[in-house]
């Protein structure tokens, strides 16, 4: 039988995850917020929405491409369309679901601050590593999340 605790290696590594998790997402709000008045997760979604075909999305597409729940993609919508980033309407294949669009506005936004976005994630993030830590935190990273979304449902979708 195992040990019901973390190991030390495992407890060190699971503290580094979570200080990473609570300050890179804390320091990439600190950037949108400074050069645009955006969260983080209102920029995923201008995104997202700029990078897929014709700059719109399903409602529900959306919400798994930007690791949104239905709940909070509805309120960073709503606040997206009160700025004319963003405006919803019904899907036209079937009139039953909504679709967010990226106005003109909203993609200006995207191409003006995605720079500074990309400049921070690089700093935060890939400045820290060699080319052989990027990769090895890409195949540990890939690893825990096919273990948390084995069929890929829950996931935004690689680029590519």
């Amino acid at each position: 039988m195992s040990s019901p605790w973390l190991d030390e290696q495992q407890q060190r590594t699971w503290r580094a995850w979570l200080a990473v998790a609570e300050l890179l997402p804390r320091t990439l709000d600190a950037q949108l917020q400074r050069d645009a008045g955006l969260t983080h997760a209102a920029y995923v979604v201008l995104a997202m929405l700029s990078e897929a075909p014709g700059g719109n999305l399903r409602m529900s597409d959306l919400a798994r491409t930007a690791n949104q729940s239905q709940s909070r993609l509805s309120h960073t919508v709503a606040r997206l369309e009160e700025r004319g980033w963003v405006r919803r309407e019904k899907a036209a294949e079937d009139r039953r679901g909504n679709v967010a669009v990226l106005t003109d506005a909203g993609r200006d936004v995207v191409e003006r601050v995605a720079p500074g976005h990309v400049a921070a994630v690089r700093e935060g993030v890939f400045a820290a590593l060699t080319p052989a830590q990027t990769q090895a935190l890409e195949e540990a990273l890939t690893a825990v999340l096919n273990r948390l979304d084995p069929d890929a449902t829950l996931r935004a979708h690689e680029p590519g």
